[in-house]
């Protein structure tokens, strides 16, 4: 049996920073620059920010970061998943994790931006199924043709869409994820 594991980790780390890396392309050759929202490393550090990774047996296969924009409040950034291991359920599992974790910190809303352009479908699909709806401009952001923003209600119970997106990991590997502490 496969360990999976999302933790909070150093977004400094050597298999971090190349992932990061192949996120910052993708949104630079899919965004023109003035709407290229994915933050790099320095902005990863941003204490607001906590920064996890989804790893198959040590193996980096996701990322995904949440920032606390207010106390009720909070941000999906920075997801991204190995193109290997695209179609597996990681990134269902991370953006399970992420929601989990502002729940678990008092949240009731999650949003998040991502590109309105096809190479973006993938994304706003996942988004979709784990229930976040098309929502206006939040925190800093500005109206844009080139953004979409999205946002989930947390309130009420968790139930499959919310937070649990772990359970919808590929078979293959072991659904019962690690959680590590979760930081402020």
């Amino acid at each position: 049996m496969h360990q999976v594991e999302i933790s909070i980790e150093d977004p400094r780390s050597e298999d971090v920073r190349e992932l990061l890396g192949r996120h910052l392309a993708f949104a630079n050759s899919h965004s023109p620059p003035e709407d290229v929202h994915a933050l790099d490393l320095a902005g990863l550090l941003d204490p607001a920010l906590t920064f996890f990774s989804f790893r198959l047996d040590g193996e980096l296969l996701g990322i995904g970061a949440l920032k606390q924009l207010d106390a009720r409040h909070a941000e999906v950034k920075s997801m991204h998943t190995v193109e290997a291991a695209r179609g597996r359920g990681i990134g269902a599992a991370m953006l399970g994790h992420l929601i989990g974790v502002a729940r678990d910190r008092g949240c009731r809303r999650v949003s998040l931006e991502t590109g309105s352009m096809p190479a973006f479908a993938a994304a706003r699909s996942l988004y979709e199924s784990a229930g976040l709806r098309p929502c206006g401009p939040f925190g800093d952001y500005r109206p844009s043709p080139n953004s979409m923003f999205m946002t989930l209600s947390l309130d009420g119970p968790p139930d499959a869409d919310h937070g649990a997106g772990a359970a919808r990991a590929d078979r293959s590997l072991n659904p019962r994820v690690r959680r590590r502490a979760v930081a402020p």
